[in-house]
């Protein structure tokens, strides 16, 4: 029996670099996956400015959850309806709703409407939403002041787009 006294040879090191790079590919393609169906789009432009913000930001947003206030959204073709109501189910007394389409990631299709008021509490737009996922930001005002503010994501496959 003839043992070998080779040792570490260049296929060794060959094998062994490319088990290396091949780990190293395989968590960055994963982390990149990771990083890009995760994110949030959430940015701002300073971050200092919006953390000395943020507390005055949550109260006020805890206030409005406070009220009762609670808006509806819906989108149907090119319809985008908007109703708002109270904790009894009354229409909330409201001048003006404008409602922010943003794109989770990039700002190309981004789009801002000021609904049209069709009675006590329900607004409406003729506009095309693209498919795919937005985030919709709906500012609702009565006499200037912010009334309701909301903001959430959503996929127009929901409604049937």
């Amino acid at each position: 029996m003839k043992m070998s006294t080779q040792g570490f040879t260049g296929l060794h090191m060959l094998l062994a670099t490319s088990a290396f790079f091949a780990v190293v590919i395989a968590v960055n393609v994963t982390m990149a996956f990771y990083a890009s169906s995760s994110w949030s789009g959430l940015v701002v432009e300073n971050t200092y400015v919006a953390s000395q913000e943020f507390n005055g930001k949550a109260a006020a947003m805890k206030a409005m959850a406070e009220s009762g206030i609670t808006g509806d959204l819906s989108i149907k073709g090119r319809e985008i309806r908007y109703g708002i109501h109270d904790k009894g189910g009354s229409p909330a007394i409201v001048d003006e709703v404008v409602v922010n389409f943003k794109r989770p990631v990039g700002d190309h299709e981004d789009f801002h409407l000021t609904l049209g008021k069709t009675g006590e509490g329900r607004f409406e737009a003729d506009h095309k939403v693209a498919a795919g996922d937005w985030i919709v930001e709906v500012i609702s005002k009565k006499d200037g002041l912010v009334v309701m503010h909301e903001a959430k994501r959503i996929d127009t496959a929901e409604f049937g787009q």
